[in-house]
């Protein structure tokens, strides 16, 4: 069965058959999108695409054509708020769930939840909802999602108040992890208690590569990272940007504080989408993490050491080329797909086949 865009935990590095379509080095695939949030390969061989205004679409990845599009009208686009990230159920194939994860208006206020949608007849139907009421914003929403296993690991935002971040009794500024049924699994670090790991302020890549879990995050003016996410461990915000250092070593040591693999240090790149890469297609490539920058416009190359416990410096591609690039991910041919942010449905889904 070929994996969703190896973000899931199959990083089974055998090469499948190639797609049988136009091998272009570098091609766009769709044009005229508007904000789209997440890409991933579906379990069906096709591109599943979120769009921010409330559009989860299907795309025949050979011709770039939608094979069906559903708006779920209760989601609310605010600011960077609205139909953000989605994942398959690993048995997809068979019950057709599809999780997202969006933001809307409660009497509350603005708020954020976890859906999980049956695809079938070209429509999403049976909405059954795994988490909801997680306070939201116009910025910081978080809203990654991965199925590793029998999990589902959530990324949730500050939402621009950061002393949530630290408060184990507020989900915001956190990865979560439930079960696929919404339930919270007993060997959570706190029980009934969703968290995982704590300590964020915007973390919005997420990544299993051979049973380690690796997030991108923004920082505040400084400090991107790349994380690697352990049960129970503080990363930190908002009392610690980057490693620790200096006045921030003895809250560190305090706090079961786990440092970054990398981080930008004085600057910020507006981290986002991360996925893995180890195919044959890109040689260059192979064993890498591969992250997208909003702000820098770029795609950044991590090799992993052969623990995965580290990474290299950073190779850079495709600086400036298409805008903002907000997703990215991987066929199991190699093919890599990245999809922009720019808006004024000037967005575009942009496929790789060879580095020329």
């Amino acid at each position: 069965m070929l994996s969703a865009c190896r973000k899931d935990d199959d990083n089974d590095p055998a090469t499948p058959p190639d797609e049988d379509w136009p091998s272009d080095s570098i091609r766009v695939l769709r044009s005229n999108l508007n904000f789209p949030w997440e890409i991933l390969w579906g379990k069906d061989d096709h591109i599943w695409m979120t769009e921010r205004a409330g559009k989860v679409s299907k795309i025949n990845p050979e011709t770039g054509a939608t094979v069906f599009s559903h708006t779920i009208t209760d989601v609310v686009s605010n600011g960077e708020g609205g139909l953000l990230g989605m994942v398959q159920h690993p048995d997809f194939s068979s019950n057709g769930y599809l999780y997202v994860v969006y933001n809307y208006n409660s009497p509350s206020g603005y708020r954020e939840k976890v859906v999980r949608f049956t695809a079938q007849n070209n429509t999403l139907t049976a909405p059954f909802t795994l988490i909801d009421s997680i306070p939201a914003a116009g910025i910081h929403n978080g809203s990654r999602l991965l199925i590793a296993g029998d999990k589902l690991f959530i990324t949730t935002g500050d939402a621009n108040a950061s002393a949530r971040s630290q408060n184990t009794s507020v989900v915001n500024g956190k990865v979560l992890r439930l079960n696929l049924d919404g339930t919270v699994p007993a060997d959570n670090p706190i029980a009934g208690n969703p968290y995982w790991s704590l300590g964020h302020r915007n973390a919005q890549g997420l990544v299993m590569v051979n049973n380690k879990l690796y997030a991108s995050e923004h920082g505040a003016g400084v400090e991107d990272e790349l994380n690697i996410i352990e049960k129970g461990r503080n990363y930190g915000w908002p009392r610690v940007e980057g490693p620790c250092n200096g006045s921030e070593t003895s809250f560190c040591s305090e706090n079961n504080v786990k440092g970054p693999i990398w981080s930008t240090g004085n600057v910020t790149l507006a981290t986002c989408g991360l996925d893995y890469y180890n195919n044959d297609r890109i040689p260059a490539w192979k064993n890498s993490l591969l992250l997208t920058t909003l702000k820098d416009a770029t795609l950044y190359r991590f090799a992993l050491s052969a623990d995965g416990n580290s990474v290299s410096a950073p190779q850079k591609y495709f600086d400036g080329t298409w805008g903002r690039l907000r997703d990215i991910c991987v066929s199991p041919a190699g093919r890599v797909y990245l999809c922009t942010s720019n808006g004024n449905n000037g967005d575009k889904l942009v496929e790789i086949s060879r580095l020329d």
